[in-house]
Protein backbone atom coordinates (compact mmCIF):
# COMPACT_ATOMS: atom_id res chain seq x y z
CA UNK A 1 0.00 0.00 0.00
CA UNK A 2 1.40 3.36 -1.02
CA UNK A 3 0.60 6.10 1.53
CA UNK A 4 1.07 9.82 1.11
CA UNK A 5 0.82 12.37 3.89
CA UNK A 6 1.37 16.05 4.51
CA UNK A 7 4.27 17.49 6.54
CA UNK A 8 1.88 18.26 9.43
CA UNK A 9 0.97 14.55 9.74
CA UNK A 10 4.37 12.98 9.04
CA UNK A 11 5.27 12.51 12.72
CA UNK A 12 2.06 10.57 13.39
CA UNK A 13 2.99 8.03 10.71
CA UNK A 14 6.45 7.70 12.25
CA UNK A 15 4.96 7.20 15.73
CA UNK A 16 2.59 4.58 14.30
CA UNK A 17 5.71 2.86 12.89
CA UNK A 18 4.58 3.21 9.27
CA UNK A 19 7.79 2.80 7.31
CA UNK A 20 6.81 3.29 3.70
CA UNK A 21 5.16 6.61 2.92
CA UNK A 22 5.80 9.80 1.02
CA UNK A 23 5.41 13.36 2.26
CA UNK A 24 3.95 15.95 -0.09
CA UNK A 25 2.14 19.20 0.65
CA UNK A 26 -0.01 18.51 -2.43
CA UNK A 27 -1.14 14.94 -1.82
CA UNK A 28 -3.24 14.94 -5.01
CA UNK A 29 0.01 15.09 -7.01
CA UNK A 30 0.73 11.50 -5.90
CA UNK A 31 -0.73 8.23 -7.17
CA UNK A 32 -1.27 6.87 -3.68
CA UNK A 33 -3.58 4.21 -2.33
CA UNK A 34 -4.26 6.33 0.75
CA UNK A 35 -3.72 9.93 1.83
CA UNK A 36 -3.42 10.66 5.55
CA UNK A 37 -4.06 14.31 6.26
CA UNK A 38 -5.56 16.78 8.69
CA UNK A 39 -9.35 16.72 8.86
CA UNK A 40 -9.66 20.21 7.40
CA UNK A 41 -7.74 19.24 4.24
CA UNK A 42 -9.46 17.81 1.18
CA UNK A 43 -8.24 15.34 -1.43
CA UNK A 44 -9.54 13.32 -4.35
CA UNK A 45 -7.61 10.28 -3.08
CA UNK A 46 -9.02 7.71 -0.67
CA UNK A 47 -8.10 9.27 2.65
CA UNK A 48 -7.90 9.04 6.39
CA UNK A 49 -8.60 12.36 8.09
CA UNK A 50 -6.99 12.90 11.48
CA UNK A 51 -7.05 15.63 14.11
CA UNK A 52 -3.93 16.69 16.00
CA UNK A 53 -5.06 19.63 18.12
CA UNK A 54 -5.29 18.00 21.55
CA UNK A 55 -3.17 15.36 23.26
CA UNK A 56 -6.05 12.88 23.17
CA UNK A 57 -6.57 13.53 19.44
CA UNK A 58 -2.88 12.83 18.84
CA UNK A 59 -3.12 9.47 20.59
CA UNK A 60 -6.33 8.58 18.77
CA UNK A 61 -4.74 9.51 15.44
CA UNK A 62 -1.78 7.22 16.11
CA UNK A 63 -4.27 4.40 16.80
CA UNK A 64 -6.13 5.08 13.54
CA UNK A 65 -2.96 5.31 11.46
CA UNK A 66 -1.40 2.22 13.03
CA UNK A 67 -4.17 0.11 11.49
CA UNK A 68 -2.41 0.66 8.16
CA UNK A 69 0.84 -0.75 9.44
CA UNK A 70 1.64 -3.92 7.56
CA UNK A 71 3.99 -5.12 10.33
CA UNK A 72 1.58 -6.93 12.69
CA UNK A 73 4.22 -7.05 15.46
CA UNK A 74 3.83 -3.30 15.85
CA UNK A 75 0.20 -3.74 16.88
CA UNK A 76 1.24 -5.51 20.08
CA UNK A 77 3.69 -2.69 20.84
CA UNK A 78 1.15 0.08 20.18
CA UNK A 79 -0.24 0.38 23.71
CA UNK A 80 3.29 0.56 25.11
CA UNK A 81 4.08 3.33 22.62
CA UNK A 82 0.93 5.25 23.59
CA UNK A 83 1.47 4.74 27.34
CA UNK A 84 4.94 6.27 27.11
CA UNK A 85 4.22 8.83 24.39
CA UNK A 86 4.23 11.89 26.65
CA UNK A 87 6.92 10.87 29.15
CA UNK A 88 9.39 13.48 27.88
CA UNK A 89 6.84 16.28 27.50
CA UNK A 90 5.93 18.24 30.63
CA UNK A 91 2.72 19.87 29.40
CA UNK A 92 1.43 16.76 27.62
CA UNK A 93 2.25 14.63 30.65
CA UNK A 94 0.35 17.04 32.91
CA UNK A 95 -2.74 16.97 30.67
CA UNK A 96 -2.58 13.17 30.42
CA UNK A 97 -2.64 12.77 34.21
CA UNK A 98 -6.35 12.47 35.10
CA UNK A 99 -6.03 14.11 38.55
CA UNK A 100 -4.06 17.13 37.30
CA UNK A 101 -6.28 17.42 34.23
CA UNK A 102 -9.48 17.53 36.33
CA UNK A 103 -7.98 20.13 38.64
CA UNK A 104 -6.87 22.32 35.73
CA UNK A 105 -10.24 22.01 34.01
CA UNK A 106 -11.99 23.10 37.22
CA UNK A 107 -9.80 26.19 37.43
CA UNK A 108 -10.25 26.95 33.72
CA UNK A 109 -14.03 26.62 33.91
CA UNK A 110 -14.05 29.96 35.76
CA UNK A 111 -12.43 31.72 32.80
CA UNK A 112 -14.60 33.03 29.95
CA UNK A 113 -13.02 32.90 26.51
CA UNK A 114 -14.10 33.74 23.00
CA UNK A 115 -12.53 31.58 20.30
CA UNK A 116 -11.74 32.29 16.65
CA UNK A 117 -10.97 28.93 15.07
CA UNK A 118 -12.17 25.31 15.11
CA UNK A 119 -8.75 23.96 16.05
CA UNK A 120 -8.50 26.40 18.95
CA UNK A 121 -12.00 25.45 20.07
CA UNK A 122 -10.86 21.80 20.32
CA UNK A 123 -7.98 22.82 22.60
CA UNK A 124 -10.01 25.25 24.70
CA UNK A 125 -12.77 22.67 25.25
CA UNK A 126 -10.18 20.06 26.19
CA UNK A 127 -8.67 22.46 28.72
CA UNK A 128 -12.09 23.17 30.25
CA UNK A 129 -12.39 26.90 29.56
CA UNK A 130 -15.86 28.46 29.52
CA UNK A 131 -16.53 29.41 25.87
CA UNK A 132 -18.72 32.49 25.46
CA UNK A 133 -19.69 34.84 22.65
CA UNK A 134 -20.07 37.97 24.77
CA UNK A 135 -18.09 39.54 27.60
CA UNK A 136 -15.07 37.21 27.51
CA UNK A 137 -12.07 37.55 29.79
CA UNK A 138 -9.82 36.46 26.90
CA UNK A 139 -10.13 36.34 23.13
CA UNK A 140 -8.08 33.48 21.67
CA UNK A 141 -7.21 33.55 17.97
CA UNK A 142 -4.80 31.99 15.46
CA UNK A 143 -1.80 34.02 14.33
CA UNK A 144 -3.08 34.21 10.75
CA UNK A 145 -5.98 36.43 11.87
CA UNK A 146 -5.26 40.07 12.39
CA UNK A 147 -7.55 41.14 15.22
CA UNK A 148 -7.68 44.80 16.06
CA UNK A 149 -7.27 45.70 19.68
CA UNK A 150 -10.28 47.48 21.08
CA UNK A 151 -8.84 49.97 23.56
CA UNK A 152 -12.09 50.00 25.54
CA UNK A 153 -12.39 46.23 25.77
CA UNK A 154 -12.17 44.39 29.07
CA UNK A 155 -10.57 41.30 27.55
CA UNK A 156 -7.04 40.20 26.78
CA UNK A 157 -6.02 38.95 23.32
CA UNK A 158 -4.17 35.63 23.20
CA UNK A 159 -2.56 34.60 19.91
CA UNK A 160 -1.73 30.96 19.15
CA UNK A 161 0.92 29.95 16.60
CA UNK A 162 -0.03 28.03 13.47
CA UNK A 163 1.58 26.66 10.34
CA UNK A 164 5.05 28.18 9.84
CA UNK A 165 5.09 29.60 13.37
CA UNK A 166 4.61 26.21 15.05
CA UNK A 167 6.65 22.99 15.00
CA UNK A 168 5.68 20.24 12.55
CA UNK A 169 5.83 17.73 15.40
CA UNK A 170 2.20 17.64 16.67
CA UNK A 171 3.19 16.96 20.29
CA UNK A 172 5.58 19.92 20.37
CA UNK A 173 2.97 22.05 18.59
CA UNK A 174 0.30 21.13 21.16
CA UNK A 175 2.79 21.70 24.01
CA UNK A 176 3.37 25.28 22.84
CA UNK A 177 -0.33 26.02 22.42
CA UNK A 178 -1.35 24.49 25.76
CA UNK A 179 1.49 26.26 27.58
CA UNK A 180 0.36 29.62 26.19
CA UNK A 181 -3.19 28.92 27.37
CA UNK A 182 -2.00 27.65 30.76
CA UNK A 183 -0.65 31.15 31.43
CA UNK A 184 -4.29 32.28 31.53
CA UNK A 185 -4.92 29.84 34.40
CA UNK A 186 -1.87 31.14 36.25
CA UNK A 187 -3.47 34.60 36.34
CA UNK A 188 -6.18 33.28 38.67
CA UNK A 189 -5.64 33.95 42.36
CA UNK A 190 -4.59 30.96 44.43
CA UNK A 191 -3.64 28.91 41.37
CA UNK A 192 -1.95 25.70 42.51
CA UNK A 193 -1.37 22.50 40.63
Amino acid sequence: MFIVTTPMCKEILKLAKIKDFKVNVKVDNEKADLAILLSENKTKLPSLAIKLNTFSQIKESIRKVSKYNEDKAVATDLENILDNLYNNFDVANRWSDEHKRNKLQTINSQIKVKVYSKFIKDIVEDMGFNIVNQNPDYVIFPDYLQLKIDEDADYVLVELPTHKNAPLNPIKRAEIRYSILEKISHNIKNFKL
